[in-house]
């Protein structure tokens, strides 16, 4: 009897064969035990979609505030009441009262 006389159960179908179940063993590691499997890319993924958006938040706020520079470099009546509101500056003939009342 040779040692590639090798018969298969009943139980274990025609199409079914040791190439075939080692190539579907090696696919399941590569996408669930490997160092990139699918999990991890996902949520990598999920990761850069989360970072894009906080960018994309963030370059809309650095225009709102290059506009808001842009004006106070421009526009002399806003620099002075930004100086004024913000900073209680006054000019030199004149007297300012600070109040709490909204």
């Amino acid at each position: 009897m040779s040692p590639f006389n090798f018969q298969r159960p009943k139980w274990i179908p025609r199409w079914l064969n040791i190439p075939l179940l080692i190539f579907i063993a090696f696919v399941v590691v590569l996408l669930f035990f490997g160092e990139n499997n699918y999990i991890r890319i996902s949520k990598y993924r999920s990761e850069i979609n989360d970072l894009k958006s906080q960018i994309k938040n963030n370059l809309d706020s650095a225009a709102v505030y290059d506009a808001k520079v842009n004006e106070l470099n421009t526009d002399n009546e806003s620099l002075e009441r930004l100086v004024r509101e913000k900073y209680g500056m006054k000019r030199v003939n004149e007297d300012v009262y600070i109040t709490d009342i909204p």
